[in-house]
């Protein structure tokens, strides 16, 4: 891939130049690690973010966000690897070191919760994977305009823990918000939009 060669040819021009424990090294094995996953060489993609975090680990600050991001990039790979537990651990470890350094409605909070969310989704744990939604949408609605994007889907995830537990009416209820959300930011041929409009329909049918 040329995204691969660019990122191998950058991380060989600091490896001559840089020391070895240079936070720009571990910006560069960051970036294989992200390409590597996409490709789905999640093994190849674990090894290259683990070599980011042994740097980001000996950084002055001990809850430096780059760690964060190093351990979040990590749940990322066992999530596509469906190694949920592992998954967990990563994005958990992330969302404490990001309560530490940053203001309680950062962004990147929020995306901490809704990592732990989907997690607990795929486990089926839809209890925990509810309050997790419901913290991502509560720091969202503090630091994101009234019709980001990114609100519809939070009302959308919470719809459908509560459509999996068999809560209909307050599932019927969060997906209203998505799309009502979503019809102010979106395209109406948006396939978010279009997948929101999906489930209210079919929730109606089993009320």
């Amino acid at each position: 891939s040329k995204a691969l060669l660019f990122h191998e040819k950058a991380l060989k021009i600091r490896q001559q130049t840089l020391p070895l424990y240079h936070p720009d090294l571990a910006m560069s094995y960051n970036n294989i690690g992200l390409v590597y996953d996409n490709m789905r060489n999640y093994l190849q993609a674990l090894l290259f973010h683990e070599k980011a975090l042994k740097i980001r680990q000996r950084l002055p600050r001990p809850n430096h966000p780059d760690l964060a991001t190093s351990h979040s990039n990590i749940g990322l790979v066992y999530t596509n690897m469906r190694n949920y537990p592992q998954a967990l651990l990563s994005y958990e470890k992330a969302l404490t070191i990001r309560e530490q350094s940053l203001l309680p409605n950062h962004p990147s909070l929020a995306m901490s919760h809704n990592s732990i969310g989907c997690v607990y989704d795929n486990m089926g744990n839809y209890q925990k994977a509810l309050s997790s939604y419901e913290k991502t949408l509560d720091i969202q609605q503090q630091s994101l305009p009234k019709n980001h994007p990114d609100l519809a889907k939070s009302h959308y995830n919470i719809g459908l823990a509560h459509e999996n537990m068999g809560n209909y009416l307050k599932a019927q209820s969060s997906y209203e918000h998505a799309i009502r959300i979503a019809q102010q930011s979106l395209q109406a041929n948006h396939p978010h939009l279009l997948l929101y409009i999906q489930n209210f329909k079919d929730i109606k049918k089993k009320l």
